[in-house]
């Protein structure tokens, strides 16, 4: 981690600036508290602007009022008292933009947190305006999280904006990071951004990543929950400009906002502190365009602007899984569609947890891969259909064959959508099982085997469609000729062990 502090950073970067000669007329600090501060006069300022304090202390403006600014503090708040000057440095918080950022660990503000030199060559506001309806294109090709059920039955496209919801510990996260790590080999370049996490959870992750070889393709932005709340409030922003600064030159993005529950909290620390008034669960009137202008600047951009795409996953908590809390509502308000993890689901083992009842692609089945469309049609409504049975069942009443049959294949569909944790399918890997599904050759397999058995058939069928794999990657489809070549390898296979 750089020794170097916020302060001394943003210091350093601003005093490279060319700039002309500007006569700035100095505020003065008339209350300061927690990390928030009250300055007295300042005029003509910019939202969002770099201010700087005695001591070398820097903030930002939050607050313009005719009669002064609102400020917050990046770091250092004891050094700054009432009395001391306040002076503008007609420059807008910006992060940094550009190829030399990938692998590389930052904060909101640029500074690298790995301990390495990070020399860029170009900056970009970090607030900065959604493209509008005229910049855009449709959302219309696929982009693959490797998460089977995610994959068949909850399609994400380029461009596309897909909340992951769910209660604590029920593997959002994992979904996030299993999504970055299968973009290894598609092109796609990923920013994830962590938000009042631990700083340990983080080096976790970086390290999950690193082993993964998804670093070489990855920026993380850090903004850990030992720090001000004005960082953690940043953090979100300067990662979308990362983003932008990609998607500007043809690119096509992953970001992950981890999470946007905890970036909600910090904004109204921040808005209590400047006595903004408080409204539903004492969060300020404007949350929602907190997030709103935020997710809105992900999109898939016309072929005039470079055809780039920034897809957002953004990331909230729910408490006992209540949909209808307000920062839920308002996310998934925004949002193209959600993935609902369940905590049910996920502590009786079916792990992801994924709630297909509750979850939804908005953009639907038009941004799937051709191969997948053709063996996934009808599986949202087998799955319900057994769900449904499942509960019958139970109370241990006589069941004909035909029921007995549908609660086999059923329960067959709900083990194979169970995946190991950074285990990512390949799009012929996810077809191949449900090629399987159909067939019914794993109908009646042991529940504690389907691991071992998906593992041995996947391993046969690698090797003896091996062309078949390579080309159904590479192009999406999947001709008949294909298909009934791995129908007949499928019918072919057998597990010894069995």
């Amino acid at each position: 981690m750089s020794e170097m502090n916020i302060s001394a950073f943003l210091k350093k970067k601003i005093e490279n600036f060319n700039v002309a000669p500007v006569e700035y007329r100095l505020g003065t600090v008339t209350r300061v508290g927690d990390g928030v501060v009250r300055v007295k006069g300042l005029p003509e300022r910019l939202y969002g602007e770099l201010l700087e304090f005695g001591g070398g202390v820097f903030g930002m403006a939050v607050d313009l009022e005719e009669d002064g600014v609102g400020a917050v503090l990046f770091d250092n708040a004891d050094k700054v008292s009432v009395g001391d000057p306040v002076r503008g440095t007609s420059t807008v918080t910006e992060a940094p933009v550009g190829e030399a950022l990938l692998g590389r660990v930052i904060d909101p503000i640029g500074r690298a947190l790995d301990g390495k030199p990070l020399s860029v060559e170009k900056y970009m506001p970090t607030e900065r305006p959604a493209p509008s309806i005229i910049e855009r294109s449709p959302v219309n090709r696929s982009l693959e999280t490797g998460i089977l059920a995610i994959d068949s039955m909850i399609p994400i496209g380029r461009g596309q904006r897909e909340l992951i919801i769910g209660d604590r510990q029920t593997g959002k996260t994992t979904i996030a990071i299993d999504s970055i790590i299968n973009q290894k080999n598609s092109g796609v370049l990923c920013v994830y951004c962590a938000i009042g996490q631990k700083a340990s959870n983080v080096a976790g992750i970086i390290d999950t990543l690193t082993k993964a070889g998804a670093m070489s393709y990855t920026v993380v932005v850090a903004a850990t929950a030992s720090q001000s709340p004005a960082m953690q409030y940043l953090a979100p922003y300067c990662a979308c400009t990362v983003a932008e600064g990609f998607a500007a030159t043809g690119k096509d993005v992953l970001i992950v906002y981890d999470d946007l529950s905890k970036h909600a909290v910090a904004y109204r620390t921040m808005s209590l502190l400047l006595h903004r008034p408080p409204g539903r669960e004492a969060f300020p009137g404007d949350v929602f365009y907190l997030h709103s202008r935020l997710l809105e600047r992900s999109a898939c951009l016309s072929e005039e602007l470079g055809g780039g795409s920034i897809t957002a996953m953004p990331i909230i908590e729910t408490m006992s899984g209540n949909l209808s809390a307000y920062i839920p509502t308002n996310v998934i308000s925004i949002t193209d569609g959600q993935i609902f993890l369940e905590s049910e689901l996920f502590h009786s083992g079916v792990r992801p947890a994924v709630n297909t009842g509750l979850s939804v692609s908005r953009v639907g089945r038009s941004a799937q891969r051709n191969a997948m469309k053709a063996v996934s049609g009808s599986l949202r409504i087998e799955l319900s259909q057994y769900r449904e049975m499942a509960v019958f069942a139970r109370f241990g009443s006589d069941i004909d064959s035909a029921t007995k049959s549908m609660l086999d294949k059923g329960e067959c569909l709900v083990n194979i959508f169970k995946q190991g944790k950074g285990c990512p399918y390949s799009l012929f890997d996810e077809v191949a099982l449900l090629l399987a599904y159909k067939s019914g050759k794993l109908v009646g397999t042991k529940q504690n085997q389907y691991a071992a058995v998906t593992e041995a058939l996947l391993s046969f069928l690698h090797e003896k469609c091996s062309a078949v794999m390579n080309e159904m990657n590479l192009s999406g489809d999947m001709t008949e000729k294909q298909r009934e070549e791995i129908e007949k390898s499928i019918a072919e296979w057998s597990y010894e062990n069995e």
